[in-house]
């Protein structure tokens, strides 16, 4: 859940043609050839129709390229009346600026990526430590800097400064007009799915999130890498979603093979500890201690040392990220490649995906506080199996892609086989070619009437299994096979999930018989789903039991006991009448 006051600068979203004056100055810096940046227009993935025309980078590739872009990048705080083309001049002595954008997050913020590293380190070694402060300072030299105008009348008028865009998804208000003026159904989704999808700058700023973080555990672990997965780079992130990365050590243990000839064998001398999750444990309590007391703008560190993947929570103030971080992660690297590659393979995925979650959010079926409900990810791997279950199916299950894999995809990771093709031209295109409309009501039709009661989600075999216990929701772990991804779910919040899924059925089933035209401020379509509950009536909903309410509940009580009470004044003790 990103931290309070947070805006970002983006694309503006949805039938806007219009740029603020910062965008335009991205766009006017030239693009240092082979930067990510220089490729960014031909990464987007267009939300219908033409995904062959679009390059498709392995999910390895895209990692490597934003991390090295995060490396040549510096994050500077800075005054809300900065001049932007003088802070771009003054930046640019230490060498050319290949992109920039700034945001709001308790205070103006830039993210400034140079053409090369050693700009990075120029600009470092210009930079003071802070004077003329009354606290004492840390001092921990970060690429998080704070810029200061040495005399602010020098600046020249308002017109100039430094323009930004909140970047927060858009109010309900807001998004109910948009979905109003959508053309169809198919058009509401794709809708959505532009005003909830994390923008280019967005991901940038979660990468070097990740890398400022890593400078810190580089410190004690030098060679270590701090890698995102979830929700920041498997592309079904929303705005606004948490960050979560794991600091990768294995890296540290890879050899020179140029200088590993000879007769000898080098080792480091390292400390023993009983086991794994002892060692994490307390790799995971020193980093903790550095993040909060040498972090600049890490707040709130929170050492769960103790769950069943030990972790360390915090609030990355200046990016507004709250941060989630743990060791050696990679089943959870891989699970993110997966979805990426899923999300890749149609434009109809994370289109249905995103809307599938929002409307579960508004009807209370996910939350972001743990509990009993169904998680993001339940609700991912649940369309992702309804989609292979399709006829043709629009995604190839787990085992098919296993098996187009080949040596250099082999992958076993703590005894689990997660192997999988990793390069997505490899992966033939579906021929269904099913609206976004009717994958809506069918997903809510086949799910209304699934049974849960002995069938479980298996995406591995895209087929339904025998529940292995009885949970009310089993759906299957996609590499750690013995686990159930959704063991938290109880059987009230599945039932509610089933009912509102059968009453999503039956109103997309009477848009087809009365839609309203485009000027009629009538909520329809995919808006019609998003309403609170009890907005709309439907057959279902009435026809259910409904539950005694206290009122009648007391009444019985009450008439339950008087009559005992007669009884005991037949035998010579009080008598109450049992009239009502």
């Amino acid at each position: 859940m990103a931290a309070r006051g947070v805006g970002l600068l983006t694309r503006l979203p949805l039938h806007s043609q219009r740029r603020s004056r910062v965008q335009r100055s991205i766009s006017r810096h030239l693009c240092c050839p082979g930067t990510v940046a220089a490729n960014v227009g031909s990464e987007e993935q267009p939300l219908g129709g033409s995904e062959d025309k679009i390059p498709k980078k392995r999910f390895s590739e895209v990692q490597e390229e934003r991390r090295e872009q995060a490396q040549r990048t510096v994050l500077i705080r800075c005054p809300n009346n900065v001049n932007e083309k003088k802070f771009l001049k003054y930046l640019s002595q230490h060498g050319p600026i290949n992109n920039h954008f700034f945001y709001e997050s308790f205070g103006l913020h830039a993210v400034v990526e140079f053409c090369q590293k050693d700009s990075v380190d120029s600009l470092q070694n210009g930079t003071h430590t802070p004077k003329q402060r009354t606290d004492p300072v840390i001092p921990f030299k970060s690429r998080f800097l704070n810029l200061k105008l040495k005399n602010s009348s020098n600046q020249i008028p308002q017109q100039s400064y430094a323009q930004t865009n909140k970047q927060l998804p858009p109010s309900s208000k807001k998004l109910f007009e948009l979905l109003n003026y959508a053309e169809n159904i198919d058009d509401q989704l794709n809708t959505l799915l532009k005003a909830f999808q994390l923008t280019e700058e967005n991901v940038r700023l979660r990468h070097l999130t990740c890398s400022l973080i890593e400078d810190i555990a580089a410190a004690y672990f030098p060679g270590c890498v701090i890698w995102p997965f979830g929700s920041s780079v498997n592309t079904f992130g929303k705005l606004g979603c948490d960050l979560d990365m794991f600091l990768d050590l294995d890296e540290i243990g890879k050899l020179d093979v140029h200088k590993n000839a000879g007769d000898f064998l080098m080792e480091f001398q390292m400390k023993t500890v009983p086991s794994e999750r002892i060692a994490t444990q307390k790799i995971l309590s020193v980093i903790g201690e550095c993040i909060d007391n040498f972090g600049p703008s890490c707040v709130g560190v929170q050492k769960i040392l103790n769950a069943r993947c030990p972790l360390l929570r915090f609030s990355h103030q200046a990016s507004g990220f709250q941060c989630d971080l743990t060791v050696n992660n990679s089943i959870a690297l891989k699970s993110s490649e997966l979805l990426y590659i899923y999300g890749s393979l149609d434009s109809r995925v994370r289109a249905l995906v995103f809307s599938v979650r929002c409307w579960a959010r508004a009807h209370s079926l996910t939350s972001s506080i743990p509990g009993t409900w169904i998680t993001n990810f339940s609700l991912t791997v649940m369309v992702i199996f309804f989609l292979q279950r399709r006829s043709p199916p629009i995604l190839p299950t787990l085992d098919s892609l296993k098996s187009l894999a080949d040596a250099e995809d082999r992958c076993i990771l703590n005894g689990h086989n997660c192997t999988f093709v990793r390069d997505l031209y490899k992966i033939k295109p579906s021929g269904n070619t099913e609206t976004l409309e009717l994958l809506l009501k069918e997903f809510f039709e086949y799910f209304g009437n699934f049974a849960f009661n002995k069938n479980s989600i298996n995406i591995r075999q895209g087929k339904e299994q025998n529940k292995p216990d009885s949970s009310p929701l089993y759906i299957q772990n996609p590499f750690e096979t013995s686990l159930n991804i959704s063991k938290n779910v109880s059987q009230s919040q599945l039932q509610k999930f089933v009912d509102l899924a059968r009453d999503s059925a039956w109103i997309l089933e009477q848009e087809d018989k009365s839609q309203p035209s485009l000027s009629s401020k009538q909520p329809w379509g995919l808006a019609t789903l998003l309403l609170p509950p009890g907005a709309v009536s439907t057959p279902l909903s009435k026809k259910k039991k409904k539950p005694m309410n206290e009122k009648v509940k007391g009444l019985l009580a009450s008439i339950k006991s008087s009559t005992t009470d007669s009884s005991k004044g037949t035998h010579g003790k009080r008598a109450i009448s049992t009239q009502v």
